[in-house]
């Protein structure tokens, strides 16, 4: 039997189903299981989920900009940033705030307090960790539209992405670099994913396809990075820096994109409804569950599966209602 040719389009067609997959994959990594646990490496490579989100997010932000023939940068940041700070705003305040009046184990002053609520300052300043990838994902929205304006004038510069690559090796082992800017190396490893999505935007907008000659290669990189992964965090923890594993997640992330579509092409459709309902709610979910949810969760005893079906059966559900309401003040605010 003839295996069939990657369709890249797919990517496009599956992203809600693989941004849902993400989010879980994201809330197995953060319910804590014991370092002996034979689950741990598997556990722990769930952080994949963030590059797949960045390398989805990149994606789409492509078909946003070439909606039209002549993108508005103006209109870009405005759809983007409607999206996030909203939720992020009620998200953030209902953190930082009662720390600040309470304990304040972040906010020490007025102005450190509006630094987190408004951009999350202390991640960009000493690497607090709290809700860190809202803070990069909209560094990474400022700055696509520039790089989207000149891979479309000059697309040699399509292989920017490499040189970032260069720059987080720099970041982690030149000195002077890291000593400046390697307090948020879990951000700069981060950063050659998303460009890359932006670079597949094109192929999937145009659904290219890739022979099925490459299936067995796409097979084996997909094997050897897991691979690795996995026994880099269940046999090596600790042992080596994070930055190196990251850069192994790129092209575990492509790969495993490619694999979830051949998954879901394949699943019933009331699970595939399931997957699209977490992808929607995604980054409702991702500020929720660790800080709202899980911390209260894991209290309970529940062993590490029971605490993460209880964290989404909980997060999913006060998600809802937060889109929702947030939805209807703008609805309002644009009434009147």
């Amino acid at each position: 039997m003839r295996i069939p040719n990657i369709e890249l389009g797919n990517i496009s067609c599956y992203r809600a189903e693989q941004m849902g997959a993400a989010m879980l994959f994201v809330i197995l990594f953060h319910v804590a299981l014991d370092r002996g646990d034979p689950f741990y490496g598997l556990r722990r490579c769930g952080n994949v989920g963030v590059d797949i989100f960045l390398f989805l997010s990149g994606v789409g932000l492509w078909f946003a900009w070439t909606k039209t023939p002549v993108p508005s940068v103006a209109h870009f940041y405005r759809r983007r940033l409607l999206r996030i700070l909203p939720t992020w705003l009620v998200c953030s305040t209902a953190f930082y705030l009662p720390d600040y009046l309470g304990p304040q184990r972040f906010s020490k002053n007025l102005v450190d307090l509006i630094g987190d609520i408004t951009i999350n300052w202390d991640f960009w300043l000493h690497d607090e960790l709290t809700f860190w990838y809202v803070p990069a994902i909209m560094l990474l929205y400022l700055l696509a539209p520039w790089y989207m304006r000149l891979i479309q004038r000059y697309p040699v510069y399509r292989w920017l992405p490499l040189l970032m690559v260069v720059w987080c090796v720099m970041v982690q082992w030149v000195l002077p670099i890291h000593h400046t800017v390697g307090h948020i190396e879990i951000f700069w490893s981060r950063v050659p994913i998303f460009f890359i999505g932006i670079n597949f935007g094109t192929m999937v907008k145009e659904r290219r396809t890739i022979s099925s000659d490459a299936v067995w290669l796409l097979l084996l990189t997909f094997l050897m990075t897991f691979g690795t992964c996995l026994y880099l965090e269940q046999v090596r923890h600790g042992n080596f820096p994070l930055f190196v594993e990251r850069m192994l997640y790129i092209p575990f992330t492509v790969c495993s994109v490619l694999v979830m579509n051949r998954i879901f092409r394949r699943t019933p459709e009331w699970l595939n409804r399931g997957f699209r309902l977490v992808g929607a709610l995604s980054l409702e979910a991702y500020l929720l569950h660790i800080h709202f949810v899980l911390v209260y969760v894991q209290h309970w005893g529940l062993g590490y599966w029971g605490t993460f079906a209880a964290t989404v059966a909980i997060t999913l559900p006060i998600a809802w209602v937060l889109q929702r309401g947030i939805g209807l003040v703008e609805k309002i605010c644009q009434i009147k």
